[in-house]
């Protein structure tokens, strides 16, 4: 069976594999430090604080990040902002994956034993002190794994950039398939350069709940 699809296609489809990495990378650092803020807004002592981060991750968890793509898009040029595909991505992909993480470390601060939030309190720790030095480091811990797990979601859902024309993974496969029109063998190595990119993170995922909890760093108050 004869092909079209040559070298150069290959190195095409590589490129949008680091546009991938790139973007995914975006979105879960700046996802990361606004799902940080997120996961401190639900558990703050404010009750308007936690209504309005708990609405914040009710708003975007119930809409699609294709949705929330073609706003920032679209929506923000006829405001008079000047928006790049990739700006377009990464700020959208921030936003969604925001409102996952800071679900997700969310519940990993409350799963912190309460006596340890005690043991810390009586210790006339300041709550900073407390998150940052007594509950943040047990949360870490139980919050990696699903952590490592959910940035498989984030590799996959950068492929909707390419409804915004960025050119990531997905998006390089379309171009090549437009111009030699074999769909079969071209989304056929996409899905190999995906697996490629996921199976590391998931098999790391898996082994990091397999090894379980470690163990905790206590803190007990002063008799």
């Amino acid at each position: 069976m004869t092909t079209a699809f040559n070298y150069n296609h290959l190195i095409f489809l590589l490129n949008g594999v680091l546009w991938t990495l790139v973007l995914t990378a975006m979105a879960f650092v700046g996802g990361g430090i606004l799902g940080f803020l997120v996961a401190l807004g639900r558990i703050a002592p404010s009750r308007a604080v936690r209504l309005l981060t708990a609405s914040y991750v009710q708003l975007i968890q119930g809409t699609p990040l294709l949705v929330i793509m073609f706003i920032i898009y679209f929506g923000l040029p006829t405001l008079g902002f000047s928006i790049t595909p990739l700006f377009a991505a990464g700020i959208s992909l921030t936003i969604y994956v925001s409102a996952y993480l800071g679900e997700i470390w969310r519940g990993c601060l409350e799963s912190v034993p309460k006596a340890q939030w005690e043991a810390a309190e009586c210790l006339a720790l300041s709550r900073v002190q407390r998150m940052f030095k007594v509950i943040l480091p047990q949360a870490i811990r139980i919050a990696t794994p699903p952590t490592v797990g959910f940035s498989v979601q984030i590799v996959k859902n950068t492929s909707l950039a390419s409804v915004v024309g960025f050119v990531e993974l997905t998006r390089a496969g379309q171009l090549i398939n437009n111009s030699i029109f074999e769909p079969f063998l071209i989304y056929l190595v996409v899905a190999a350069l995906y697996f490629c990119l996921c199976f590391p993170l998931s098999a790391f995922s898996q082994r990091l709940e397999r090894m379980g909890p470690r163990r905790r760093v206590e803190v007990q108050p002063a008799a």
